[in-house]
């Protein structure tokens, strides 16, 4: 028996109960990506106020939006759309 067969899959970020997506994270890593991105988007508001620089807030936004998903794709449960727990 290998090791995966062992000891089940523990995601980051469990999926929603109702829609499709993500719920919020269950482990420390989860943690810590999400508070990194938060992080994250302030210092982009501070370094590309909207106000002066709508693009560059944008793009990093979009940016930083499109890493956190890539990671909630690779250590969250797999997405499908759900109606609820049966």
């Amino acid at each position: 028996m290998s090791e995966s067969e062992k000891s089940p899959t523990r995601y980051w970020f469990p999926a929603k109960t109702y829609g499709w997506g993500w719920g919020p994270p269950q482990c420390w890593q989860g943690w810590l990506v999400l508070l990194s991105f938060c992080g994250a988007t302030v210092v982009n508001a501070l370094v590309f106020s909207p106000a002066l620089h709508p693009l560059a807030f944008f793009a990093g936004v979009t940016l930083l939006s499109a890493l956190l998903i890539s990671i909630c794709w690779l250590k969250g449960e797999p997405p499908r759309w759900r109606w609820g727990k049966k």
